[in-house]
Formats: C-alpha cells, sequence, structure tokens
C-alpha cells in the first residue's frame, strides 16, 4: 500500500536507537525529507551514513531550553513522530525522585509543540504520532513510574487531538507490547521474567521494530487521513486479557 510520504518533511525524536532508528530508516526509504533527533551524537553520526541525506540534531529533549533553542530554526516540518523515552524501573516504594522527575520530562513533557505551531501558522494539515506503550493501560511490576508516563501520553494524544483537529492536525498513539531494543533488552533478557509477560501475550512473541514502524507509518499518512485521538495497540493481544 503506497503511503505517498516522499518530500514530506518527518521529526523523529529518539531516533539513534530502536523504534525511532528504524521510522528514520524507513521514511528515508519512502523518499521523506527526515529530521532525526537524538542526545546522542555517536548514533547520529551512523544514522546518517545510513540514511545520506537525513538531518540530524543532537538535544537531551529532557532540557526543555535547550530544546526549544536546537528545534527552533530546524525549519518547516510537516509530520511528528514523538518517540524519545526513558525506562527508569523501580519499585513503588522505592522509587527516587531523579527517577520521577527523568521519566516526566522526556517521556512527557519532551512531546514537540514547535512543529504544531509551525503547521498551524503556515496553515496546512498535518500528523504527529506519539509512541505510547501497552503499559499505558496495564499495570506491570515495578514500572510505576513508566505506566504513569505512558498513561499520560495517552490522555494527552488525545487532548491534542481534540485542540488541533480543528487546524486539521490529527494526533494518535501507537502502544507496542515489549521490542527487544536496547531498551527492551535492559529489561526483559532474562527468560523467566520474559516469560511472565509472553503468558499475558496470546500471540506469545514480543513485537519486532518493524511491527511498530509499520503502525507510525501508517499513522503519519493520509491512509488514516479520519484516525485521530486513537491508540493504536501493537501488543499482540495484551489488552484483550
Amino acid at each position: 500500500m503506497e503511503l505517498f510520504l516522499a518530500g514530506r518533511r518527518v521529526l523523529v525524536t529518539g531516533a539513534g536507537k530502536g523504534i525511532g532508528r528504524g521510522t528514520v530508516q524507513a521514511l528515508h526509504a519512502t523518499g521523506a525529507r527526515v529530521v532525526a533527533v537524538s542526545r546522542t551524537q555517536a548514533d547520529l553520526d551512523s544514522l546518517v551514513r545510513e540514511c545520506p541525506g537525513i538531518e540530524p540534531v543532537c538535544v537531551d529533549l529532557g532540557d526543555w531550553e535547550a530544546t526549544e533553542r536546537a528545534l527552533g530554526s530546524v525549519g518547516p516540518v510537516d509530520l511528528l513522530v514523538n518517540n524519545a523515552a526513558v525506562a527508569l524501573l523501580q519499585p513503588f516504594l522505592e522509587v527516587t525522585k531523579e527517577a520521577f522527575d527523568r521519566s516526566f520530562e522526556v517521556n512527557l513533557r519532551a512531546v514537540i509543540q514547535i512543529v504544531a505551531r509551525g503547521l498551524i501558522a503556515r496553515g496546512v494539515p498535518g500528523a504527529i504520532v506519539n509512541v505510547s506503550s501497552q503499559c499505558s493501560q496495564r499495570a506491570v511490576t515495578n514500572h510505576s513510574v513508566y505506566c504513569s508516563t505512558k498513561g499520560a501520553l495517552d490522555m494527552l494524544t488525545k487532548v491534542m487531538a481534540l485542540e488541533l483537529g480543528p487546524h486539521k492536525i490529527r494526533v494518535n498513539a501507537v502502544n507496542p507490547t515489549v521490542v527487544m531494543t536496547s531498551m527492551g533488552q535492559a529489561t526483559w533478557s532474562d527468560p523467566h521474567k520474559a516469560k511472565t509477560m509472553l503468558n499475558r501475550i496470546p500471540l506469545g512473541k514480543f513485537a519486532e521494530v518493524e511491527h511498530v514502524v509499520n503502525a507510525i507509518l501508517f499513522l503519519l499518512s493520509d491512509r488514516s487521513g479520519m484516525t485521530t485521538g486513537s491508540t493504536l495497540p501493537v501488543e499482540g493481544g495484551f489488552w484483550a486479557c
């Protein structure tokens, strides 16, 4: 199915690794013009070698002022993927202020407003995809802060859709299960722990990066032109249990 993303300018956060990197690679392959945002310069350098022509921006999205400065001059953007996230896992009774603040700074506060403002100023339609999680709607042990940030992101997605819809800007979330990126491996590489999660997934397997990327590209494209405010599960049936 042709998604007609060629020539569109797309900003992707958390672009250095995992889902973000896979999204940049897939968008580059469609002919889209990609602005890749990561806090790790080495990841951006290797990504530029893989995908010549992408525009790298190195900034820590947890720093609001630095983000405003870094992205204030990127120019017109048509589509946005808010993918940057951290997973700082602690039992509820041991949650630290640092983990709480950092998690909300990156997972929620870093959702980019500049793109929506630019679309409205230009008077053009657009699409935004927020990368959430299956944990937004189900409790997982030691994930109290992470689950909270993703639950908040789901509601932010709906409010963004409500407020930006009149400007012809669609906003949706994708909610994947465990994906064995470097972040996923850090949490779920232990076979016993992984089995407890897999037992809750009817399809009996974790997602691949491409499963999530395909959902993101669909929601960015005009093929989903009547879809906004949704949370699209990519979780093998986890929410059905």
